[in-house]
């Protein structure tokens, strides 16, 4: 089985670099303001000349059009990602509108919470599996938080999916053999600091979670 990673919240030429040098076959650039991993459309623009050969993803929290139309005409996005409260609705609006494929994030505490997903499977092209935020957090991701990777134990799903939330070099393995992940994606797990990349930690995740 071969497993996709994801290197997300990407801020700085030199993790970039690192990314696509050990593999990675997606890249996620965050436009999300609260986010330490907030990047501006000039500057996206640039890092993603570098990931020629990945698949550039764009992050956006319940973005608005002004917001998305500023970023798609500055970077060249292959997939647009929603993290927040975004209703099936502007899924499909926004996939229309922009003509790119979508990925919507469904946040999991419990079993009961995989029935989120359904009223996406119409509208979206991916789905991503990821840990509820902690109480209180701005952020509805890359908090280091991991679920309870059983919940997805034999899920079978009509859309191509991610799995994130918590993952690092030293249990992604586990995570893949006990949810069958086909992708994974990481930000904090392969960081030195909130926003800066370490890669070293990059090369080590894209070889523990592709069994190299």
């Amino acid at each position: 089985m071969t497993v996709e990673v994801k290197i997300c919240g990407l801020t700085e030429a030199d993790g970039m670099e690192a990314a696509m040098d050990a593999g990675a076959d997606y890249v996620g650039l965050v436009f999300f303001s609260k986010s330490p991993r907030n990047v501006e459309p000039d500057w996206a623009g640039e890092l993603a000349q570098i990931a020629e050969d990945a698949v550039k993803v764009g992050l956006f929290v319940d973005a608005d059009d002004a917001l998305l139309d500023r970023v798609v005409s500055q970077v060249r996005l292959d997939l647009l990602q929603f993290h927040g409260t975004e209703t099936p609705e502007r899924i499909e609006q926004v996939r229309l509108e922009y003509g790119l494929p979508v990925m919507k994030v469904i946040p999991l505490g419990g079993a009961g919470d995989l029935a989120a997903a359904d009223p996406y499977l119409p509208v979206a092209d991916r789905l991503l599996f990821d840990a509820r935020p902690p109480a209180g957090s701005d952020l509805p991701g890359g908090n280091a938080v991991r679920f309870d990777w059983s919940i997805l134990k034999g899920f079978s799903c009509a859309l191509p999916w991610m799995l994130a939330g918590g993952l690092d070099a030293g249990n992604v393995a586990e995570a893949i053999r006990q949810t069958g992940a086909r992708a994974v994606d990481v930000s904090s797990g392969v960081e030195s600091a909130p926003g800066i990349k370490d890669p070293d930690k990059i090369r080590a995740f894209i070889t523990a979670a592709k069994g190299r």
